[in-house]
């Protein structure tokens, strides 16, 4: 490399060409030349070093062409610059040369009939048009449906002519693992040329087709390939000109694929392709038609009427050509980045991008076929659950799962080789031993699932004493209710919460209840209590009560660390409306208000599921099952790495204490300084703290203070397990130290001990012992909507009950025994039926 900003071009050349001072000269391809271009590399500059290279230094500079991504200007060298700039993981670049044929001294001229056309691009990835800059290429399999791309401008020196048929060579690139299969031989000027289908669309090649470089659904049926590399530039300049479904827009994300003008394909094979206008024969004339050399492996366009002449008014606001497959191309770099990202989003972008907005199903579809190319088939991943369950317990011997099926029955019988996923509980060692470490208190929650399945992720998320949430439970269930709620708690308190007097905060959904208060479930008290998440109360109530003053009212008075707080804000929601307080007596106090929790909530009075999916868990919910839960494991490593390194660092600088409570000792302090203290025994035990000037909106003026039963009449030292303003003032009355009277949790010994335990490198996949079992299958009830026709959203009546027992009838004529497809009512001159 000349330097940091040059780079290496393989120019492979062919062709033959005549001198005033030889007979006549062929070459061939076998080594390429190499030249460094740079970014002061003019037009000129290349052809002669191209020369100079084939020793040809007294031909005209007019003799080589670079024709399919255009280099005929300097312009366009500065666009395969920026390009080689903005992806750099494109290998070096490769040119193939054409020799155009010159007249020699004498007049003459030598016609060389099996030239090619450049090809620029690299050998990992196809070329673009010159006009545009690379583009992300999804390791997807080629679709069916054909595409092209064709430069209808005369580049190889034919003038299109509307209505004539004038042959145009379409080259494709050459695909991967194929070589040099697509070129001639060096040998080939002396061959026939190849048989091409004439304009009326039959075959009269007589060799045998070679198999076409386009992907093929069947395995022998052939179609076009994409030839995304070809120049556009031409097409473009026709601004009612239009590439069908994919040409373009699946390789080049749309930049040229989808216009205002629709097209209908009317005969599309491995060997031909015809397209026409929507309006063809309406006032448009506009068609394209083109096929396959079958020898040369390239393809023809035998003709094309353009442009279109059908009126604006035709045009619609969606497009047919953008379907979900070119959404899906457009959107995957969006997706790979964010697979949580909003649809809203990726609609609004796909018609910032290609001028049509697209429906939210659409790209709904479009989306998941992205997830599916980027983690994994949403089918295969339930299969791939026992052996990445397997492979982790190999890792770590003593992680949890659990794995619940459900047989598959086929005709009555049950089928032993398959069963349908039902439920799948898991934890890992990690997350066991960090409990043990953590505040007291367990929130529960599901969050429904995004993807192709539906199903609902249940995490147990716990709290550490820097109030650092951390899920360490998992289940994929197929939705709340009693049975899962039950599935799920029962192996949470068995495998992760065995401690008693636990406490549960979750919301209050039959189901959990249901789950909590089974005799053999290990829930009931003294074992474990129940909590309410405040902001699933205030959700009920604010459906009730419309208004923010209402909702902040209630929330207020579960927030209340004394019964008399309490009492000033339940007595003006009474006066604001007597109603609110009859719908919240019907929940009993201790569920919901902190005041009545004895200390068992910590402060904390909401399940924090949205800060734990925001956080932790963000955009696991829309990939499929495995790679769900193999994030779960990747994410955890990641959070208990960072947080275990901050704790070190903090008990490295002599810290003891968490950076939350540092926070709060800190801020009573401050508060502290404007109170008067009374003690009354000895033991400096009892105390009476007075405020001089009032701390918050409600105050009590005189607080009552014992540092030997950790209380105070503020409610907040017995409620928070730290000492409140109140408790402060009497330690530094007495000349004591505070650190006694915090709770164990809130020390930086054991907010590193909640991250002490960390996890280990998954083994990989190839040493994971194998699965024997039936392959698992997703359960086709939590499919949501398929592919096609919309469900209708019509309510259905007594009217619309069909009879199963009477038969079909066509669509068109209304008769039974046909479709309107092949309705005889329906069927065009030529005695078939006509398309619909």
């Amino acid at each position: 490399m000349a330097s940091e900003e040059s780079f290496l071009v393989l120019v492979h050349y062919r062709g033959s060409i005549k001198r005033k001072t030889r007979s006549g000269v062929k070459f061939t391809d076998k080594d390429p030349l190499c030249i460094i271009v740079t970014p002061t590399t003019t037009y000129d500059a290349l052809v002669s070093c191209v020369l100079d290279k084939l020793g040809l230094e007294g031909v005209k500079r007019d003799t080589v062409k670079f024709d399919c991504s255009t280099i005929g200007s300097n312009e366009d060298l500065q666009v395969m610059f920026l390009c080689r700039r903005q992806f750099p993981e494109v290998r070096t670049p490769e040119l193939l040369a054409k020799l155009v044929d010159v007249v020699s001294s004498s007049g003459g001229s030598n016609r060389n009939a099996n030239t090619i056309a450049a090809v620029a691009g690299s050998s990992s990835r196809p070329a673009v048009a010159s006009s545009s800059a690379p583009v992300y290429e999804p390791p997807m399999q080629p679709v069916a449906s054909p595409s092209f791309a064709v430069d209808l401008g005369g580049n190889v020196g034919d003038e299109v002519r509307h209505g004539e048929h004038i042959p145009t060579e379409v080259h494709c690139p050459t695909p991967a693992g194929v070589g040099d299969g697509l070129f001639d031989d060096p040998d080939d000027d002396d061959l026939e040329p190849d048989l091409i289908a004439d304009e009326s669309g039959d075959d009269v090649g007589t060799t045998v087709p070679r198999r076409a470089t386009g992907g093929s659904s069947s395995g022998t049926q052939q179609y076009p390939p994409h030839f995304s590399s070809l120049d556009l530039d031409a097409m473009r300049q026709d601004e009612n000109a239009l590439l069908p479904s994919g040409f373009g827009a699946r390789d080049t994300e749309g930049s040229a694929g989808v216009n205002e003008f629709q097209y209908k394909v009317v005969e599309s094979d491995y060997r031909r392709y015809v397209g026409k206008c929507s309006e063809f024969g309406n006032g448009c004339t506009w068609l394209i038609r083109m096929s396959l050399r079958q020898r040369k492996g390239i393809w023809e366009v035998k003709r094309y009427n353009g442009p279109h002449t059908c009126l604006a008014s035709s045009i619609s606001s969606d497009h047919r050509s953008l379907d979900y497959h070119v959404i899906s191309t457009f959107i995957m770099p969006m997706v790979r980045a964010d697979a949580a990202v909003n649809i809203k989003v990726l609609q609004n972008t796909t018609a910032a991008q290609f001028g049509f907005r697209p429906t939210y199903r659409r790209v709904w579809m479009a989306k998941q076929k992205a997830v599916a190319v980027i983690y994994g088939d949403w089918d295969e991943s339930y299969n791939e659950l026992p052996r990445w369950v397997l492979g982790v317990q190999l890792t770590m011997p003593d992680t949890v799962a659990v794995l619940r099926t459900c047989p598959v029955r086929v005709g009555g019988q049950v089928d032993e080789s398959q069963v349908y996923f039902h439920r799948l509980f898991w934890t890992f060692p990690p997350c066991i031993q960090a409990f043990r470490h953590c505040k007291p208190l367990v929130s529960i929650d599901g969050t429904h699932l995004y993807g192709k399945y539906g199903g609902t992720l249940l995490v147990a998320i716990a709290q550490d004493g820097n109030s650092n949430i951390l899920p360490v439970a998992f289940a994929l269930v197929e939705g709340e209710n009693a049975e899962s709620w039950s599935f799920f708690l029962s192996h949470l308190r068995e495998h992760v919460t065995p401690q008693p007097g636990l406490l549960v905060i979750s919301d209050r959904h039959n189901g959990i209840k249901a789950a909590l208060e089974a005799p053999d479930g290990g829930w009931l008290p003294p074992a474990a209590y129940r909590a309410f998440c405040i902001r699933h109360v205030a959700s009920n109530f604010a459906l009730t009560f419309k208004g923010k003053d209402a909702r902040r009212l209630l929330v207020n008075a579960a927030y209340a660390k004394t019964e008399v707080e309490f009492d000033y804000w339940f007595d003006i929601m009474r006066s604001e409306n007597p109603a609110m307080c009859d719908w919240a007596n019907r929940i009993e106090y201790s569920l919901w208000t902190q005041y009545c929790d004895a200390g068992r909530r910590f402060g904390h009075m909401t399940t924090n599921i949205f800060e734990c999916v925001n956080s932790i868990l963000k955009g696991v919910r829309n990939l499929p099952v495995c790679s769900l839960v193999k994030a779960t494991y990747g994410r955890l490593a990641e959070l208990f790495v960072r947080k275990g390194r901050e704790a070190e660092a903090q008990m490295g600088t002599g810290q003891q204490f968490s950076q939350y409570l540092v926070k709060c000792i800190k801020a009573n302090l401050k508060t502290a300084r404007c109170f008067t203290v009374t003690v009354y025994d000895r033991d400096n035990s009892e105390y009476t703290v007075a405020e001089t000037t009032p701390t918050g909106s409600f105050s009590l003026g005189t607080y009552r203070v014992s540092l030997g039963s950790k209380t105070c009449d503020c409610g907040y030292f017995q409620a928070l397990h730290f000492p409140c303003p109140h408790a402060l003032a009497c330690c530094a009355y007495s000349r004591l130290t505070w650190q006694p009277y915090v709770h164990e949790v809130y020390r930086l010994s054991s907010v590193f001990g909640v991250y002490q335990m960390g996890f280990t490198p998954p083994i990989p996949e190839g040493f994971w012992p194998p699965y024997a079992g039936p392959t698992i299958i997703p359960d086709p009830n939590m499919r949501r909507a398929r592919e096609g026709r919309p469900r209708s959203t019509r309510i259905r009546t007594n009217t619309d009950e069909a009879d199963p027992n009477q038969p079909k009838r066509c669509g068109l004529c209304r008769q039974p025994g046909h479709t309107r497809h092949s309705c005889p009512q329906g069927a065009g001159p030529s005695g078939t039926a006509g398309n619909q």
